[in-house]
């Protein structure tokens, strides 16, 4: 189910509620409007429980690929609270930002992406279709060469030649395959994502977009009456990196020890010490879950700030690229040209 129709749920839900109208009658009432019609037939049966006498917390533990466990948690609080309006409002936030975040990450990532696979194509295009042409060419001129020629023309041969396109398909999905089981292990996936945290530009924006997704979760978490320790244990479900998810399991296992979530935090070096002393302060003044509040609000000013400068940062760079890597064909088989004129000038 998109995250899209689970948004749009929780905060329809909220406001049915609100209205006074039954909380099983509500569901079946977005039921007959929701389009997917996979999810809505999970809506009425979460209405019949209802209707049956179950708690909505129950009904939707049910269904784990659809209602992740953090929701079911929080619904729980607030069932337990009585301020389940209120928490179906906060869930439907707290996904909203979700999605925003990703959607940041992605906007950062997929220019970039796009134009160096438009480079590739224009040069496989061009060691393909033109390139052959100068060989030709250079070959009955007898003209000496020069090594970035010769380069180039090898590539060329290469590249047309059948051999590689029966085997060039054949690497990739070898390669593609043994990254994919690699990053299924629990080490392959740590020592990648710890890899790319430290990528350049792009390590420092997911780093940001986990923060605020972290603090965010956890903070809507304890404000909802949910403990600390199960509000991690929540939190580490639901992280994305490994090296993140790694640390709130120690800094978890810690807390239950008695340690202060401040200093088990502290201990790796993948939170900045920015986060870590505001949570130290939230502690000491009994305010935690405010305090993770603002930590939130202030990565994700900092995540739009760094997609910003990212994506203005990137277009000149990838021009650079591409100008770099069609210049080099271009240069390479016009370099001969200039020994030939001068023989023929000679």
């Amino acid at each position: 189910v998109p995250q899209k129709d689970l948004l749009i749920f929780f905060r329809q839900l909220s406001v049915i509620i609100q209205s006074g109208v039954p909380l099983a009658q509500g569901i079946s009432l977005l039921a007959e409007n929701t389009r997917n019609q996979q999810f809505a037939v999970i809506q009425y049966r979460v209405a019949n429980r209802l209707t049956g006498g179950e708690e909505l917390s129950l009904c939707l533990k049910q269904y784990p690929k659809v209602f992740a466990p953090i929701i079911v948690g929080l619904i729980e609080a607030g069932e337990a609270g009585g301020i389940l309006d209120k928490v179906l409002d906060r869930i439907a936030s707290l996904i909203e930002d979700s999605e925003k975040i990703k959607s940041q990450i992605t906007g950062a990532l997929i220019y970039p992406v796009l134009i160096l696979v438009l480079a590739l194509t224009v040069s496989l295009g061009m060691l393909i279709f033109i390139v052959p042409k100068f060989d030709k060419m250079f070959t009955d001129l007898g003209a000496e060469l020069p090594g970035l020629t010769k380069f180039m023309l090898t590539l060329s041969q290469i590249v047309t030649s059948a051999s590689f396109f029966i085997y060039a398909p054949i690497v990739i999905i070898l390669i593609t395959t043994l990254f994919s089981r690699y990053y299924k292990t629990k080490v392959g996936r740590f020592n990648i994502d710890n890899i790319i945290l430290k990528i350049p530009l792009f390590g420092s924006l997911i780093l940001r977009s986990e923060i605020a997704s972290m603090c965010d979760t956890l903070s809507t978490l304890i404000d909802s009456g949910i403990p600390l320790v199960e509000g991690l244990d929540r939190c580490v479900s639901a992280c994305g990196s490994e090296p993140m998810r790694r640390n709130l399991n120690t800094s978890r296992l810690k807390v239950i020890q008695g340690e202060m979530l401040s200093i088990s935090l502290g201990i790796s070096s993948v939170l900045p010490k920015l986060v870590v002393s505001m949570i130290k302060i939230g502690e000491e003044t009994g305010q935690l879950g405010f305090m993770l509040d603002k930590l939130a609000v202030f990565y994700k000013r900092e995540l739009e700030s760094a997609v910003s400068n990212l994506t203005k940062a990137m277009e000149p760079m990838v021009i650079i690229v591409v100008a770099g890597i069609v210049g080099t064909i271009v240069v390479a088989l016009y370099l001969p040209m200039f020994s030939i004129i001068g023989a023929m000038g000679g």
